[in-house]
């Protein structure tokens, strides 16, 4: 069979292309604190919960688990249980450590570095936290901007927060450190393209 490449001219694709594609660099993370934490997240308002300051992250996989049934020399697959993977972020030390402070304690509430005790109850240490991917054109009102999909991270805790590097030849250079995180589960919970409408 062979394929009419008349039909797929860089016009199609420019036709095909929607907006111009999605940008990687347009997005925001916002992070929630357990209450029990007694962090001031009204104080410090974005730069606590990572709108500014969390600098990449990801839009999480979907992993269905395989179940290989042997069938006379063959397998069959078959779909298994689902995984969810652990998301990361990458965040930009500021000179108060504001998020860099607000893991560590959420860490230590969790499991205290020096007596090993902490918060047991996982849904007194498990959170929410939202990943929005952002559109280059504006809302519908002046000084808005679309949000073309929105992720909600359910039972979210952090896992590792990673070690920030020092060094006398790390010259024009701001500190950064990950943080990653596992989660219950994950949820399409707004934006453009969840259901062709905003929400």
């Amino acid at each position: 069979m062979a394929l009419n490449f008349s039909d797929r001219t860089i016009v199609d694709f420019r036709s095909r292309l929607t907006g111009g594609g999605v940008r990687s660099n347009l997005f925001e993370v916002s992070i929630e604190y357990p209450a029990d934490l007694g962090l001031d997240t009204s104080s410090d308002g974005p730069k606590a919960t990572g709108e500014f300051l969390i600098k990449a992250a990801e839009i999480p996989a979907s992993n269905l688990g395989n179940i290989p049934v042997p069938f006379r020399g063959r397998v069959l697959p078959v779909a298994g249980d689902r995984t969810f993977d652990p998301w990361t972020v990458t965040v930009i030390n500021d000179e108060f450590f504001i998020i860099r402070d607000a893991m560590e304690k959420w860490s230590n509430f969790i499991n205290d570095i020096q007596t090993t005790q902490g918060q047991v109850s996982p849904e007194l240490y498990q959170t929410s936290a939202t990943v929005k991917q952002l559109s280059r054109s504006g809302g519908k009102n002046p000084g808005e901007i679309d949000v073309l999909r929105e992720y909600r991270f359910e039972g979210i805790y952090p896992n590792t927060v990673s070690s920030i590097p020092l060094d006398y030849g790390a010259t024009d250079q701001i500190e950064e450190f990950q943080v990653t995180f596992n989660y219950l589960f994950y949820s399409v919970t707004g934006g453009i393209t969840s259901d062709g409408d905003l929400i």
